[in-house]
């Protein structure tokens, strides 16, 4: 059984919500060989490895959205994009002070985002960390939420 994050791989798929709860339930109840008809192995290691897949496609789409000029991080130019109404995603690392970041706002009309540390953040801009990081609309915006809804599914748990 391998996870397929980017939904490209042949054979049969098993579509499971990302949602930490779900996945414990469906390997502790033997759904994947129920579905298929015979006895399938799943890894123990299944929930972590989709976890990192996931938290991986995360950054790697907020890296290209960093160099398409789309995305920022540091404090001061994420207020100022969220001030000016050009951010409409605001992350912030999970385990970044409560004080600093009760300083920002959730853009109108826009989505919030805690579910990446400040180490993976920090790597989607080429940092040790990061703690604060926006994304302006677009297509690549849509995509983030999708693929940051998914990691908050497995993580929110914890």
């Amino acid at each position: 059984m391998v996870p397929d994050i980017l939904e490209k791989l042949p054979g049969r798929g098993y579509y499971v919500s990302a949602n930490k709860k779900v996945l414990q339930e469906a390997i502790k109840s033997k759904v994947f060989s129920h579905g298929a008809k015979t006895q399938v192995t799943v890894p123990e290691e299944l929930i972590y490895t989709i976890d990192h897949q996931l938290a991986r496609r995360v950054v790697d789409l907020l890296s290209i959205a960093r160099k398409a000029g789309k995305a920022v991080t540091g404090f001061e130019k994420v207020k100022g994009w969220l001030a000016d109404g050009r951010a409409k995603i605001l992350l912030q690392a999970s385990d970044g002070s409560e004080r600093g970041k009760g300083k920002l706002w959730t853009p109108e009309g826009g989505r919030f985002f805690g579910c990446l540390n400040s180490q993976e953040l920090g790597l989607a801009f080429g940092r040790g960390h990061a703690i604060h990081a926006a994304i302006s609309s677009g297509g690549l915006s849509v995509r983030v939420v999708n693929e940051a809804d998914k990691l908050l599914g497995l993580r929110e748990a914890d």
